[in-house]
């Protein structure tokens, strides 16, 4: 029988992670230095928040020390924590997991089951929609993450050149948005080329970068479906495939440029792309790079004609987890509930600029000043509370791959139909689950 290729791709990884990762780590960071480490995401922003909110834990808990480290640099945090994991040198508590690849520990007996604490029920009732926390849940029953941040991804438009060629408004619908770019986009110089696009994608066939295009628009078409049931696959449905023509039909009229989304400055600031599908972290590099004059504005992602309801896009969540190798989990515990809380919450928002995942964030006194402050971010709360995730699998890094090719095949090269596409990716993933 032939292996998975996600088997042989993790195993792989693994070889090498633990060759670039474990050199010289002959104990777990929490033994070697007698406090809970904390790892972080390794952003600038992130490094911040995390400084300010372990320095406040060691003044209040001083014989519970807390010690913050950024993420090791690598390719990926991804490969870095698996890296880790394998040589048994994780942090006691990272607060950056990806929920598609908790699946991998639970399986690996990685992680400390979080719903096992005798508060968790109450920490998490207090804090999250009930659908949310099923969303985490484990296929095993528990639940080994606590959902902390996400970056709802929308739909970032020019509100000054639709204004000025008469459109009030962005668009809602498909048609509308076809509509707009046949309007919109066109030869402005006369010499045979297109000036202006009305969007951006990535023609990459690359699994991550499916989340900001075919999968945020699934969950719009859907309503807020995912991609399986059961662990099965349930994405080969008419939704699924009004979405991948739609993105066809971007390429094939021209409305989006063929070639990687990199390089090359920002298009969408210098004019030349009208829209970009993208999350809150847009605003601040907008704000400080925007020409003088220039306007913009985010609404949600474009749904299918005769679509009702809300609009719901995926979540680009980011959890709190706790490893198995921590000799400290209780202690680990008490730090994630602090990291959590309503004042710490306030600070990952106001530092940076992210969505805490928090019932009624914008009807909280606490948060109002900022969002009045910060309108632009008023509109991602309010996306917040229709978000979707990714489906609980130890596979969907090999899922998402297989959905890239098809795109590929089909979006971008228009190789296949948008149901041959739909319905051989669909196959492919059924496959791979078995």
């Amino acid at each position: 029988m032939r292996t998975p290729r996600f088997l042989v791709d993790i195993t792989c990884m693994l070889f090498w992670a633990v060759l670039l990762f474990c050199a010289g780590c002959s104990q777990r960071p929490s033994e070697r230095e007698g406090v809970i480490t904390y790892w972080s995401a390794n952003s600038q922003y992130e490094q911040d928040l995390a400084k300010v909110v372990v320095a406040e834990w060691n003044q209040l808990h001083p014989d519970i020390p807390v010690r913050h480290q950024p993420i090791p640099e690598g390719q990926s945090s991804e490969e870095i924590i698996l890296a880790a994991v394998v040589g048994e040198s994780p942090p006691d508590i990272y607060s950056n997991m990806w929920p598609g690849d908790v699946e991998i520990y639970v399986k690996a007996k990685a992680l400390v089951p979080l719903s096992d604490f005798s508060d968790f029920v109450s920490v998490a009732d207090s804090r999250l929609k009930p659908e949310l926390v099923e969303e985490a849940r484990s296929l095993d029953g528990k639940v080994y993450q606590i959902p902390w941040k996400t970056n709802p991804i929308m739909m970032l438009y020019n509100k000054g050149v639709l204004a000025e060629n008469g459109f009030a408004h962005p668009a809602r619908t498909y048609s509308e948005y076809l509509a707009q770019a046949k309007a919109l986009t066109a030869d402005l110089d006369g010499d045979g080329y297109t000036d202006r696009y009305m969007s951006l994608l990535d023609i990459r066939a690359i699994w991550w970068q499916r989340f900001f295009d075919y999968y945020t628009f699934y969950v719009a078409a859907t309503g807020g479906k995912t991609l399986m049931r059961n662990g099965r696959p349930t994405f080969d449905n008419p939704e699924s495939v009004a979405v991948f023509d739609f993105l066809k039909t971007l390429f094939k009229e021209e409305y989006a440029p063929l070639e990687k989304a990199t390089g090359r400055g920002d298009h969408f600031l210098a004019g030349r792309v009208l829209t970009r599908f993208t999350g809150p972290w847009e605003i601040t590099h907008a704000e400080k790079f925007k020409p003088d004059g220039f306007e913009y504005d985010f609404a949600p992602i474009p749904v299918p004609d005769g679509f009702e309801g809300p609009v719901y896009t995926y979540g680009d969540f980011k959890n709190i987890v706790i490893f198995r190798t921590s000799n400290k989990a209780e202690a680990a515990w008490q730090f994630a509930k602090f990291m959590i809380s309503r004042k710490n919450d306030h600070r990952l928002l106001t530092m940076t600029s992210q969505i805490p995942i928090r019932k009624n964030v914008l009807g909280d006194s606490l948060y109002q000043e900022y969002f009045q402050e910060n309108p632009m971010m008023m509109r991602f709360a309010r996306q917040a509370e229709y978000v979707r995730g990714i489906d609980l699998s130890k596979a969907m890094k090999e899922v998402f791959d297989a959905i890239s090719q098809e795109y590929e095949a089909c979006v971008v090269y228009a190789a296949k139909s948008p149901e041959a596409a739909v319905h051989d990716a669909s196959k492919r993933v059924e496959l791979i689950l078995k």
